[in-house]
């Protein structure tokens, strides 16, 4: 079996490292790392690379239309990231990130407020915290480099960076999916609010779901039986740590520069529980029997 030293590293990002397995191949890994508010914090939550892991197999497995996902048990995946990677085929990543939305919140909702649509999509009046939007629409951003911050845009900017015909099928497929996991949830008790999808170009020309999938990173889920709009919804994600670090216990200040302090114990297995509870509530699989 591999080392990964054998692979050569070719980009990182604040969770993911990806490795050269071949001309046609790449190794995508996920770390226990964990970011909020642009920064990667200094503290790791056990098994976050490996429930991430596990919960895209699921959604890769799920979803109509083709993805990049060729194996996660593969022997050419090395034993020391094994459980937390995914041998993917090689692809032209497109520049926008695609996110769909269903429920108004987060930036979202400040758009709203401020502009009474979000990215440029007109929404009617008088809708509050987490209502619940007549369809769902596209929402998306700009991609970031490290320590920077998705930028929303608009439709036209899309087209302007990928040409007519992309920005539409984009469009189409990303709004296709949300609707499809978002059904998939209802039918296990979750509301799937937002999420965002990266997309690449295969050497035929089609479009392909890539990257990471419908995971606690990328994706807002909430309890069926704990909606209530008109207030923040408690999510299956890391709102334990942006709520414990803006919180007095934390000591820090946002806005003075300086790095996150580390992650008090209870904070880090809080953050754990959620994140499995989020996998086995979607996939009603057991995280113990993943690898």
């Amino acid at each position: 079996m591999p080392s990964l030293t054998e692979y050569p590293q070719v980009a990182a990002g604040k969770i993911r490292e990806l490795y050269a397995v071949d001309d046609d191949h790449l190794l995508l890994v996920a770390s226990d790392k964990i970011s909020a508010y642009d920064y990667v914090l200094p503290t790791t939550i056990p098994d976050k690379g490996r429930v991430l892991t596990a919960m895209s197999v699921f959604w890769f497995g799920l979803l109509d239309g083709p993805n990049h996902l060729v194996a996660w048990d593969d022997p050419r995946i090395p034993e020391q990231v094994r459980g937390r990677a995914l041998l993917v085929r090689r692809l032209t990543m497109q520049p926008v990130e695609c996110v769909a939305r269903g429920y108004l919140t987060g930036s979202g909702l400040v758009d709203y407020r401020e502009t009474g649509g979000v990215c440029g999509v007109p929404l009617p009046p008088g809708l509050g915290e987490a209502a619940k939007l007549p369809e769902p629409i596209f929402t998306p951003t700009t991609k970031a480099e490290i320590g920077q911050h998705d930028e929303a845009i608009d439709f036209d900017a899309v087209r302007a960076a990928v040409g007519d015909e992309l920005a539409m099928k984009l469009r189409e497929t990303t709004l296709a999916t949300y609707s499809q996991a978002a059904g998939h949830a209802l039918s296990r008790g979750m509301i799937l609010a937002d999420t965002k999808f990266e997309f690449g170009i295969d050497e035929s020309g089609e479009l392909v779901l890539g990257d990471e999938v419908l995971t606690p990173d990328s994706s807002r889920f909430w309890a069926v039986d704990g909606y209530e709009p008109g207030k923040v919804q408690p999510a299956f994600d890391k709102q334990i740590v942006r709520d414990w670090l803006t919180s007095p216990a934390s000591g820090w200040d946002r806005s003075s520069g300086e790095l996150p302090p580390e992650l008090p114990p209870d904070v880090v297995e809080a953050t754990r529980s959620r994140y499995i509870e989020a996998y086995e509530r979607v996939s009603g699989k057991s995280f113990a029997d993943w690898v």
